[in-house]
């Protein structure tokens, strides 16, 4: 367990400093009204109301928002790592520049699916991501939609083929075009390690094996390369501290089980007694 409380997500760090906005220190309550005073030179000082429903929400309302939404329980294992990676997206969802894109969106599907594999229900495990989603007042059933379209779009390219989608019509490609105008600053773009993990899985999912296609993908998007390399390398480190931790959490429920089993053979000692004087009797 206490490989998955040390993952190396630098967005956390910044929460912890995170401040709101002077707008959102006058009311914490979005939709509420400011009292604004300024004073002024031999006059009266004139008070001027000014709306605030404008005012992203805290961290701690996103996460409210999940636990009020999602009731049950989730073991710790999954939890953490799950409130950890809201925190994360809280930040990256209430930027000034953000907007949202598909291959976001199929970043962050793929890193929850990785997350949750294996977890006990498959029906609590999409009431959970549909919580986690809600919470950040984004739509879930979008989400897996643009997902699941990006991911049978790349199933049908290549290495070549990805990069060119420039000169390409359709509807990907139009999605693509416009994260790459975006990007380069004719629009809001905000990068993020859920888009570099987006990229990622189309890559994986076009059999793009050539370490030169991720470069030409990202100078066609309009994508630091840096940037990328390095959210991916985080991304792996994650993978691998979940696979210690399940595998962990594995031997903890099959000891557990073991013990409880034992327990339930072992003769309770009014058992043994009342057996023995059986046997004496006999």
């Amino acid at each position: 367990m206490a490989a998955i409380s040390s993952l190396p997500f630098a967005a956390l760090r910044r929460a912890a400093d995170w401040r709101p906005s002077t707008a959102t220190s006058a009311v914490g309550i979005s939709g509420g009204v400011v009292l604004n005073a300024r004073s002024r030179r031999g006059s009266r000082s004139v008070v001027r109301c000014v709306a605030t429903s404008d005012i992203p929400p805290t961290v701690a309302d996103t996460k409210l928002n999940f636990l009020k939404s999602y009731k049950r329980p989730i073991p710790s294992i999954y939890s953490t790592v799950l409130q950890e990676l809201l925190v994360q997206q809280h930040l990256m969802r209430y930027k000034s520049t953000y907007q949202y894109d598909p291959v976001f969106a199929l970043g962050f599907v793929t890193v929850y699916d990785q997350l949750m594999e294996g977890y006990p229900s498959n029906e609590d495990r999409d009431a959970i991501f549909k919580s986690y989603v809600t919470a950040l007042n984004e739509d879930p059933e979008q989400y897996r939609a643009d997902a699941q379209k990006l991911e049978e779009w790349a199933r049908s390219q290549n290495g070549n083929l990805l990069v060119e989608f420039s000169s390409r019509d359709g509807e990907i490609e139009s999605i693509l075009k416009d994260i790459s105008e975006r990007a380069q600053g004719k629009g809001n773009f905000s990068y993020s390690r859920f888009f570099a993990v987006g990229l990622f899985r189309l890559l994986e999912l076009s059999n793009a094996t050539e370490p030169t296609v991720l470069d030409k993908l990202c100078a066609a998007l309009n994508i630091n390369k840096k940037s990328v390399d390095r959210d991916l390398d985080v991304y792996r480190n994650l993978l691998s501290k979940l696979v210690q931790a399940k595998e962990l959490l594995k031997e903890y429920v099959e000891r557990e089980k073991k013990k409880r089993q034992e327990r339930l053979d072992t003769p309770k000692p009014n058992e043994a007694v009342a057996k023995f004087d059986g046997n004496a009797v006999a």
